[in-house]
């Protein structure tokens, strides 16, 4: 027999405050445990927004991914390794088949790790870096130098091993257990494995998705070719880049999350950054002195060493660009990077009688600064670069050229100021991004090299 609220004492509007305090109650719990799980569920909801998943961590996605010193946010590079295939135990590969400037070198690096990754090499030599002559500047086939000369090698093995920890990072080629005497790798080019057809030689990978696939088919024809017993631990099979691969991966194929975070797990060695630190100290000291009492600054890169190639742009197009950019910036004072002395002094000359702009090199700045200045001189043409690079991403706006893969390095770097991990590729030729502008011609995609902004980690 059902009862009624009255006959069993209680009143209807007692009952209704009851309820509803219950649903008040039940819908606050849920609010926050839905909060909870928001906020901490899993580590891609919390660093799309820059931090990590801890509610107390002073880092927020106020981050500037732009700077040299950002942190590495590694969550991109974990969802990567994830989705790879790792059923071949026992694939080496070898990073140091590359040469020229930090431009070159840091995205051969790159590039070859994450091939390496998509292989599911389990094992990955510290990669090493080939120097140029100090004698004749086009001559870049002299003895590899380590990691650390420019890298800093903790950071990097921290970065991709808790990233990836399938992958081995080994010190040298000796240190790969199991391997033959006297050691051989095996050279390949990616693009081979895959169905080009008669496409221009510097195609990027448009295979990229399918070449996992492509070279494990290659491992196991050789093996069945030459009797060879199956790849493993046991039986490990190292691989070395050819040449040339830096501007194979189209970088945006893995989302542009991954591509503003990758380069950060190349960080350079921390003696360079603080002499690079300093440096900017100096020059904004400088841009203050030179008029207005403003301490911000232009920075240019003026590509005319004798490696220079012949059609890219030369000084007149470079400088009179530049110039006329700052002074319509009202810009009094810029830092210019160049291993071309001779030109330096001309622009500087032509930037004080023409536009009324200050222009100071690395080495000058450093005059006045013995102690850093004898820092800078102990470092190598290319390793002086570095510090260049440093102030060159910390200016105020910069000017560059392409296709310097130094300037565009410089320019998609600081692009990532903009949105920082949600930055969308660089808008190829034009005015730039309001940040940065290269000079250079954008009309014809292989003669004028575009497919290199298509390639290029910041």
């Amino acid at each position: 027999m059902r009862m009624s609220h009255i006959t069993m004492g209680i009143r209807p509007s007692t009952v209704a405050g009851v309820v509803m305090r219950q649903r008040n109650i039940l819908f606050t719990v849920c609010l926050v445990s839905l909060a909870t799980i928001w906020s901490c569920r899993v580590p891609k909801m919390c660093l799309y927004r820059g931090y990590e998943c801890n509610p107390t961590s002073s880092t927020s996605n106020t981050i500037d991914l732009s700077q040299v010193t950002a942190p590495f946010i590694s969550w991109p590079l974990q969802r990567v390794c994830k989705e790879a295939t790792w059923n071949h135990p026992g694939v080496v590969f070898i990073c140091d088949d590359n040469s020229g400037g930090i431009g070159n070198i840091r995205n051969y690096m790159l590039t070859c790790v994450r091939y390496a990754i998509e292989a599911g090499a389990t094992g990955l030599v510290l990669p090493r870096i080939r120097t140029r002559s100090s004698e004749d500047l086009a001559d870049l086939t002299q003895p590899h130098e380590p990691f650390s000369y420019f890298f800093d090698e903790g950071h990097f093995r921290q970065g991709l091993q808790s990233s990836c920890p399938l992958i081995t990072i080994y010190n040298s080629t000796d240190d790969i257990p199991h391997a033959v005497s006297p050691f051989q790798a095996e050279h390949i080019t990616p693009n081979n494995l895959g169905m080009r057809a008669g496409c221009d030689q510097r195609e990027l990978n448009k295979h990229s998705d399918t070449f996992g696939k492509q070279f494990r088919a290659h491992l196991d024809e050789v093996v069945k070719q030459f009797s060879l017993p199956p790849t493993s631990l046991d039986h490990p099979r190292a691989f070395r880049l050819n040449w040339g691969v830096q501007w194979d991966w189209p970088v945006y194929r893995d989302g542009p999350e991954f591509v503003a975070t990758f380069g950060g797990v190349l960080r350079f060695r921390t003696d360079i950054l603080d002499l690079g630190a300093k440096t900017v100290e100096y020059m904004r000291q400088f841009a203050a002195a030179s008029g207005g009492g403003k301490p911000s600054f232009a920075g240019m890169h003026l590509r005319t060493e004798s490696d220079a190639l012949s059609n890219w742009p030369d000084f007149g197009n470079q400088s009179t660009a530049y110039l006329e950019r700052a002074a319509g910036m009202g810009f009094n004072a810029a830092y210019l990077a160049t291993g071309n002395g001779t030109e330096a002094d001309k622009l500087a000359r032509t930037a004080a009688e023409g536009h009324g702009i200050e222009v100071i090199t690395k080495s000058g700045l450093l005059k006045e600064h013995p102690e850093e200045l004898k820092l800078l001189e102990g470092l190598t043409w290319d390793q002086q670069a570095l510090v260049d690079f440093i102030v060159l991403v910390e200016s105020d706006y910069f000017l560059g050229v392409s296709p310097s893969s130094f300037s565009m390095n410089v320019a998609l770097k600081r692009h990532l100021k903009m949105e920082g991990i949600y930055t969308r590729p660089w808008k190829i030729g034009g005015e730039g991004d309001g940040r940065s502008r290269l000079v250079g011609s954008y009309e014809k995609y292989w003669d004028d090299w575009l497919f290199m902004y298509e390639s290029l980690w910041p």
